[in-house]
């Protein structure tokens, strides 16, 4: 591949990656006026983001798998495809029902990661993989962030379907740029989906983010969280067990076993916790009213600029990180992001009543997610083969899923909780940073060099295009 070629190839990948991202993230600020203008009850429009979020963390893994199999250049353009038509449901929505279903087409679009790794590794020489991931990377939490920025004022000026048709065009354009500079893949593992295995996968993960989603509302010990814990972890025990038991699995268990794998998921988890506790904790601090003590009495759209430096760094590290992995490796790239987001959850644990600590701690949080988010794919990328690039790296972004889960849980829970409203975003604030104590932890045990990092059993057949 040319490097003209190969500069389109990114760049069509990172913002598909970047659409999805502010899709995802643009409805966040806009739930209120999106819920009155659908005539449902606040607890009613908060299943927008937790459907969303499901259905991005449900079939990934799948679509990841089938890319492996059929190729990623497929898989993209279907996945695209889907994205779109679900963004097209939610901008005509005429009420929550219709509005839910878009959503869920929306989260198959997290797949475009894992399937865009895929498609890098497969074409790029080896010293370009890292960068060019590296940059697709960094467009998940600048798209995310650019979805917070941008949704007060798209609301304010020409109203909130507009957070669906602005995406929508764009992908329309992006369609296009798919099929003329995405090359078929040459790298296939031939199989079949273990329909079994993947309704196992998805009831079990399904049960236990519903239940760390609505923990909040529904309280953490009541007999519907206890039943759907339980439940999701009895399925997803018989899912690994016939994973383990199958020719052709779905995911194959022991790839995950292996030591490169399970400690950057692990890592990729406690990162997400981080990353989604501060979508949830930062704009509902940042919209408090002064008359709280700790609020700042800011609109959406304030909320949202105090975001902008999360977003701003990735921008910039992102297409650095082939020189930083050229330089100090992966896994030290990892470290320092983990650490540089524990520094801003500890700084906002003990000063988050000026307008300065918020950005100095978002600078921070930002400077972290853009070392981090590169780092975990290309750890996954260098540990297992080829051959399941795809699902590995869909595992990946399930593992980040549900640790955004489960910051957006802990938020929620510490907000709802007693004490002052300071001590409660304090206690969140804290829980953070205990979890990337956790985190940077994790990126430590990561192996360095080839330990760890053998490829996981050979698929039973390989075909190259």
């Amino acid at each position: 591949m040319n490097a003209h070629r190969r500069d389109l190839t990114v760049a069509v990948l990172a913002l598909v990656g970047a659409v999805f991202a502010v899709a995802q993230a643009a409805v966040v600020p806009a739930l209120p006026r999106i819920d009155q203008a659908l005539g449902c009850a606040p607890s009613s429009g908060t299943w927008m983001l937790t459907v969303n979020l499901l259905a991005t963390a449900l079939l990934t893994p799948t679509l990841g798998r089938l890319g492996d199999m059929h190729g990623k250049d497929r898989m993209l353009r279907i996945v695209v495809a889907t994205l779109g038509a679900g963004t097209l449901v939610c901008a005509l929505a005429p009420c929550l029902s219709v509005m839910l279903a878009g959503r869920v087409a929306q989260g198959a679009g997290g797949a475009v990661f894992p399937l865009a790794f895929g498609v890098l590794r497969d074409e790029l020489d080896r010293d370009q993989i890292p960068g060019a991931i590296g940059v697709v990377s960094s467009l998940l939490g600048i798209g995310a962030g650019l979805g917070l920025v941008i949704a007060g004022p798209v609301v304010a000026a020409v109203g909130w379907r507009w957070l669906f048709w602005l995406p929508l065009g764009l992908l329309a354009g992006l369609g296009s740029g798919l099929v003329r500079c995405v090359p078929p893949s040459p790298v296939r593992t031939p199989g079949r989906i273990d329909l079994r295995a993947a309704v196992l996968m998805i009831a079990g993960l399904a049960a236990l983010l519903v239940a760390v989603s609505e923990a909040s509302v529904w309280t953490l010990t009541s007999a519907r969280i206890l039943g759907l814990l339980g439940a999701g972890a009895a399925l997803l025990t018989g899912w690994v067990r016939r994973e383990l038991s199958s020719e052709e699995p779905l995911v194959d268990m022991r790839m995950m076993a292996l030591a490169g794998v399970w400690t950057t998921n692990l890592a990729a988890f406690l990162l997400g916790v981080g990353m989604y506790a501060s979508i949830a904790l930062v704009p509902a601090l940042v919209q408090l009213p002064r008359s709280a003590g700790i609020g700042f009495g800011g609109s959406a759209t304030m909320a949202g600029l105090f975001m902008l430096p999360t977003a701003a760094p990735q921008l910039l590290v992102g297409p650095l990180t082939g020189r930083i992995v050229r330089r100090i490796g992966s896994r030290a790239q990892l470290v320092i992001g983990m650490a540089l987001i524990l520094l801003a959850y500890l700084m906002l644990t003990v000063a988050h009543h000026h307008t300065w600590q918020l950005l100095l701690a978002t600078t921070s949080l930002g400077l972290g997610l853009g070392f981090g988010l590169g780092a975990l794919a290309n750890l996954i990328v260098a540990a297992v083969d080829a051959r399941q690039t795809g699902v590995a790296t869909a595992m990946n972004t399930v593992m980040r899923t549900l640790g955004g889960a489960f910051g957006a849980a802990i938020g929620a829970g510490c907000l709802a909780g007693g004490g002052s409203l300071d001590d409660r975003f304090s206690l969140a604030f804290g829980i953070c940073a205990v979890a990337l104590v956790l985190g940077v932890g994790a990126a430590l045990a990561i192996p360095v060099g080839r330990r760890g990092l053998a490829a996981a059993r050979p698929a039973t057949s390989v075909s190259r295009a």
